[in-house]
Formats: C-alpha cells, sequence, structure tokens
C-alpha cells in the first residue's frame, strides 16, 4: 500500500505556516529541528527559517519522530483531521476505539482482533496513513489530552493522570516528563481557583459550524426531566443513579477585542476523573466536532439538487445522541409517528422506569436518568400508549443489548451494524439506519425507506421508491448521512409543522416520515 500521508504539497504548507492560514490548522503541523518543538501552523511565534523546518500530518507523527508541543500555541487545541475520524476505513474504526480509551488497559493485539485484522498490518497501515504507529497515537492523544486538563482545569494531577488512562500518578510523570521534557506541575505556573466541581473545556471545530441548527434539531427531540436545549445552550444529565452529574455545551466566547475561536465551551459538573474522556468524546461525536465540511460539501455538491442546500447551510452537521440505547428507543416509538409524538412518548417511558435523581437536580430541571436496558426487558408498559409491536421491540432490543446480540461498537462496518440490527423482530433497514446515523455518527447511514426523503429528493411533488433513492444516493457516498439532514432540514424549514403521514405497519421494514 502507498504512503498516504495527505500532506499538502510542501510549496502549500510553507505558504499556510508563513501566513498563518487557518484553514490549515489541524491538517499539518510545523516541527523546527533547532528547537525540538512542533506548532500549529497558526503559531503567533516568529515563523522558523525555512531550513529548520520539517512538516508532519499529525502530532503523533511529530511526536514520534521526537518533538513536544509548543506550549503557546497548543496543538491539543487544533480541530481534528477529519479524512481518519469517520466512516468504515479500518483506521477510522481503530481511531474511534482509541478515543474510547481501548489501548489504555489492553494490548494493540486486542484491537487489531477487534478490528479482524493482524498486528502488524494494522501497524503498518498506521504507519502508512498516519505517519505513526497505533501505540503512539494512542500516546499522543492522551498526554496532550492531560496537558489541555492541566491547562485549562483545576484538577488534581493524580485526578489528571485517571482521566489520561494512567493506572498510576508516578507512571503518568515518568511518562509526561520523558515525552515534553518537564514535569506535569510546570503546566501550572499560575494557580487557578477551582469552582465547586465545575470543569470548562475547549472542544475545538473546523468551520464552518452551524450551531443554531444543530441546536434546533436537538431541542426538537429533548426529553423533558432529561435534557434542556434553548436557542444557545444544550444541557443534560450524565452518570449514574449513583453518581450523578450534568453537561452544558455552547459557542465558546469571544475575549475582549480577539474574535471568538472555533470551539464549543464544554462545561461539567460531577464527572468522575475516569469518565472524563470518554464524556469528552461523546460530546464530540455527538456534536459532530471532527468532521471536515470542505471535502463534505464539494462533494455532495455535486449533485444540483443539493448544491443549493449546502451553500444555504455550509455549517451543517450530524447531530448524534448521546447514549445508543436512548437513540435505539427513540428510533422505534418515532416509527410512523410525528416528531412530537415520539418525544412524548419517549418521554413517558423514561418518566417511568429511569431513576430518579437527587433532589439538587430538580432545580436544574433534571428529574430521572434515561433507563437502562435490563430495566426494560421484562417492565410493564401498560398506559404508555405504545402499540403491543412498538412493546415487543422495544423489549428485544434490551434483551439483545444485555445478552451481547447487538451493540454500538464502532469496530464495526456499516454492513455489519446493520445486519446484526435487522435480525431483531421489528427492526427494520429504516431503524438500524437511523440507528447507525444517530446514535454511532455514522457518515454513510442512509435511512432510504424514510418518506421525507423520498418525497424532497424529487422536489417536485411526487415521491420516489427507497430503490431509486438508495440508487441516486451512491453518488453521495461516503456522506450520504449528511445528505440525510440537509434534505431534512430543508423539509423542516419549507414545512414547520408535520402531522404523522399513514402508511401500512411492516413487521420487517418501518417508513417513518420523522426525522
Amino acid at each position: 500500500m502507498p504512503v498516504t500521508h495527505a500532506l499538502p504539497d510542501p510549496a502549500t504548507c510553507e505558504q499556510a505556516r508563513l501566513s498563518r492560514d487557518a484553514r490549515f490548522d489541524g491538517v499539518f503541523f510545523t516541527a523546527v529541528r533547532t528547537t525540538g518543538i512542533y506548532c500549529r501552523p497558526v503559531c503567533p511565534a516568529p515563523a522558523p527559517r525555512p531550513g529548520n523546518v520539517v512538516y508532519y500530518p499529525n502530532a503523533a507523527a511529530a511526536e514520534t519522530a521526537g518533538f513536544r508541543p509548543c506550549l503557546r500555541c497548543r496543538p491539543e487545541l487544533a480541530p481534528a483531521d477529519g479524512r481518519w475520524h469517520r466512516g468504515d476505513d479500518v483506521v477510522a474504526r481503530a481511531l474511534a476505539l482509541i478515543d474510547q480509551g481501548v489501548l489504555n488497559d489492553a494490548p494493540l493485539a486486542d484491537l487489531a482482533a477487534r478490528l479482524h485484522l493482524g498486528e502488524r498490518q494494522l501497524r503498518r497501515l498506521f504507519v502508512d496513513r498516519l505517519g505513526a504507529a497505533p501505540v503512539g497515537v494512542h500516546g499522543t492523544r492522551r498526554l496532550l489530552f492531560a496537558k489541555q486538563l492541566l491547562t485549562e482545569t483545576a484538577l488534581p494531577i493524580t485526578e489528571i493522570a485517571l482521566a489520561a488512562g494512567f493506572n498510576s500518578v508516578r507512571r503518568f510523570n515518568a511518562v509526561f516528563r520523558d515525552a515534553y521534557r518537564l514535569p506535569p506541575r510546570d503546566l501550572r505556573k499560575a494557580p487557578r481557583s477551582a469552582t465547586g466541581d465545575a470543569l470548562t473545556l475547549r472542544l475545538a471545530y473546523r468551520p464552518p459550524y452551524d450551531l443554531p441548527a444543530m441546536l434546533d434539531f436537538l431541542r426538537g427531540r429533548a426529553l423533558p426531566g432529561i435534557e434542556h436545549v434553548d436557542a444557545t445552550h444544550y444541557t443534560r444529565v450524565i452518570g449514574t443513579a449513583d453518581a450523578p452529574g450534568w453537561l452544558r455545551v455552547g459557542a465558546w466566547p469571544a475575549a475582549r477585542g480577539e474574535p471568538a475561536p472555533d470551539a464549543l465551551r464544554l462545561d461539567l459538573h460531577g464527572c468522575a476523573p475516569t469518565q472524563l474522556q470518554d464524556t469528552v468524546q461523546r460530546v464530540r461525536r455527538m456534536f459532530d466536532l471532527d468532521a471536515d465540511p470542505a471535502p463534505i460539501n464539494a462533494h455532495l455538491a455535486r449533485d444540483p439538487r443539493l448544491a443549493p442546500l449546502v451553500g444555504k447551510r455550509p455549517g451543517l452537521r450530524l447531530p448524534s445522541g448521546w447514549d445508543g440505547f436512548e437513540i435505539a428507543v427513540r428510533a422505534v416509538i418515532g416509527q410512523q409517528v410525528s416528531v412530537a409524538a415520539a418525544r412524548t412518548l419517549t418521554a413517558r417511558l423514561s418518566q417511568r422506569f429511569g431513576a430518579p435523581l437527587p433532589e439538587p437536580f430538580a432545580a436544574l430541571g433534571f428529574a430521572h436518568l434515561f433507563p437502562a436496558p435490563e430495566v426494560l426487558v421484562d417492565a410493564d408498559f401498560d398506559g404508555l400508549g405504545l402499540i403491543g409491536s412498538r412493546i415487543a421491540t422495544i423489549r428485544a432490543i434490551a434483551a439483545a443489548l444485555r445478552d451481547g446480540r447487538v451493540d454500538f461498537d464502532r469496530a464495526r462496518t456499516l454492513e455489519e451494524h446493520t445486519a446484526r440490527w435487522v435480525a431483531l423482530p421489528g427492526i427494520g433497514p429504516w431503524t438500524a439506519q437511523y440507528i447507525a446515523l444517530r446514535a454511532l455518527g455514522h457518515p454513510d447511514a442512509f435511512p432510504a425507506e424514510d418518506l421525507v426523503l423520498q418525497k424532497m429528493l424529487p422536489n417536485d411533488g411526487t415521491r420516489i421508491t427507497a430503490k431509486a433513492l438508495r440508487t441516486h444516493a451512491e453518488a453521495w457516498r461516503p456522506w450520504r448521512g449528511y445528505a440525510v439532514f440537509h434534505l431534512w432540514r430543508e423539509a423542516a424549514a419549507s414545512t414547520p409543522v408535520r402531522t404523522a403521514i399513514p402508511a401500512r405497519p411492516r413487521a420487517r421494514s418501518v417508513r417513518s416520515p420523522s426525522p
């Protein structure tokens, strides 16, 4: 396989570095041989001589070569390179698992086995495509995450070590000092004042980013007592009944005299250190912060039907969900009913079966958690307004998750995910694809049985078949999921209030009018 680090050509890198072109932030990193430091191309430090500069496609490749991160431009805040974060490519799936911390306590052989690859083959793929082995990528990511926590929070170093996936603070100190040539405490020259259990983190993205559209979609589906969405923020309860917490996501405010950074602000309350990295990754997936909109938009704009929609909303992203089971239940309840009806029915279910929260959470508008799968396996659904087939499907999903017959494992391809889910009673292609779209944030998930999509594509009052829609959408791969949301968004804008479209119920394939 040829080397595909995907670096821009040297002349482009040089021009972007000298002009501090923000479009290339995160696309490559600049390392300086004389200092041993690597920077973002937007670093405000004086530009080094060209002869001392070497370019790397990512932070892990620079650190593998022996460079350490700049303390001024902070590489940990660079937006992600969206080419390797999504979809069915084996490197993308491996990176998703590394982000989840699978290498914190497991060897590389375990990661390779989950991807049905040999260890040497996986290592070769990473070196060819990213310029660093999986272990190097993992090590860089957790150290940069720790660096961000050291810089932005007042967390004790012991808790930062746990949050970054280290089992002991001694091991963390040794690895950090070896990689960055300074002890962790030296990043805290100025003491920070802690505010209770609150943490605030900056989550970078690559612009444009349409946060109002994201919040608008989530607001229409927010579950009372669990979530709250207004015009500027998304807020929800997290954690367990024994250790609940909550988070809030909104735009990062501008500093005085400076433009707002391309980042969201994540405020966390009551999040255990061992859950911190997983929580951040969930938020990044939920708000689709790792996407690169430029190639996605350029690809979809080749279609005459999508071109004006992409031009109208270039910052549209995939709004995913916080919890896979929550999304799956919502998808089943939403079969053939309106968005508002699905929300009402799902709220009733969560209110009856969700674990209640302590009294202080009531002041924040939180009453309960969403029920766990094992709670719903044998639950009594009488009086909730759900029909028998929906109840049977929800119970089947809960039992299958409990038994491991289905999951939300991002190591699986879209085809593997769909095959497992449609094997369950009451789960057809639409539901399986919707779950992939909103529970996994899969960029190519495509519910072709959706009535809204079948009507919106021709846009002339007619409706095409699922087969014709699927055939037309082949040209949209691997970004069909973004096309789905462009069409759904256009439908919502043209018809703000939609009612359910009657359709004959089917046991295995459900066509839903409610995206």
